[in-house]
């Protein structure tokens, strides 16, 4: 029997035989997912949380150029790297290894922090 399927055994066996929800185990240390697809759309809607966050700081504080951008990157990416190798402690290579998980999602998360940044920098800072 391989440890994943032994922690998942003893993690059903813990919870009384109840399936824990999503968000439940996004925010639990080392979380058993039974599905791939749940993990990876946890990653998914947790960078679009950061994108929206992150545009909305980038909006008020008058952040312009490549320096906003570069900083989004490196915060978007290290926070969900931090998240997946640590938090979670998942075996990155049954996702596709690590940079499969890095990118998961993050051209929308991009394109959602574009829009929520220059949204509210035009709102806030017009001339």
């Amino acid at each position: 029997m391989t440890s994943s399927s032994k922690r998942k055994e003893e993690s059903h066996l813990l919870n009384g035989g109840v399936k824990q929800s999503t968000w439940t185990k996004a925010f639990s240390s080392n979380a058993i997912w039974e599905e791939k697809d749940e993990f990876l759309d946890v990653i998914y809607w947790l960078r679009q949380i950061i994108a929206v966050i992150l545009g909305v700081i980038w909006g008020v504080a008058p952040l312009k150029g490549f320096l906003g951008i570069a900083i989004f990157c490196i915060i978007n990416a290290g926070v969900l790297y931090v998240y997946f190798s640590s938090f979670q402690q998942i075996d990155e290579e049954e996702y596709g290894g690590t940079w499969e998980l890095t990118k998961e999602g993050f051209m929308t998360s991009f394109a959602l922090f574009l829009v929520v940044w220059i949204i509210f920098y035009t709102a806030l800072h017009f001339d």
